[in-house]
């Protein structure tokens, strides 16, 4: 006796138990990259973060808004060339948005380029107004390292990343 196995195309009649992916629609909308990249910045997804912003690059254009995100992404894998280039770019596209001068600070802490990270931290302190808790941390560990250059505690700093909206990211550096 030979029995056949046929394989069904699915369709409406698909069953629930099926272990693959449902089919693309090409009707659906896909989420913004940007959301979704920060949803995993939030989570410490920074890998596939990276390529979701690379995505929103692909789909709003280099924008001041995608090129923190991606700067962003890159201080949290360590890529810290990379993100200095693109956080200084973001700074051109919007020079008064607080937010990306306080990341591309960040960048210059870990860089050890503290007496441009500090004046950097005042440029985004004053664009904030004082406002936001991050910055104004921000700019005091930078101030104590200038004024104390015998302070060398940088293993147990931790470094705040803020974004437009209400999150925001903790950069820890990770002692040795």
């Amino acid at each position: 006796m030979l029995s056949l196995a046929a394989c069904s195309a699915g369709g409406l009649g698909a069953s629930r138990d099926n272990p693959y992916a449902p089919a693309v629609d090409p009707r659906g909308e896909a989420v913004d990259g940007l959301i979704v990249g920060h949803r995993l910045m939030e989570a410490g997804q920074y890998d596939l973060a990276l390529k979701n912003f690379t995505r929103a690059a692909g789909e709003h254009g280099l924008t001041g808004e995608v090129l923190v995100a991606l700067g962003s992404a890159n201080l949290a894998l360590g890529r810290l060339n990379q993100s200095e280039e693109l956080l200084r770019r973001a700074v051109k596209a919007e020079p008064d948005w607080p937010e990306a001068w306080n990341n591309l600070g960040v960048v210059l802490m870990e860089r050890r380029k503290i007496p441009e990270a500090s004046e950097i931290f005042k440029r985004a302190y004053a664009l904030d107004n004082g406002e936001s808790d991050a910055i104004r941390d921000n700019l005091r560990l930078a101030l104590e390292k200038v004024e104390n250059s015998l302070y060398d505690n940088v293993n147990e700093q931790d470094y705040k990343l803020v974004r437009r909206g209400s999150s925001q990211y903790l950069i820890r550096r990770v002692p040795g």
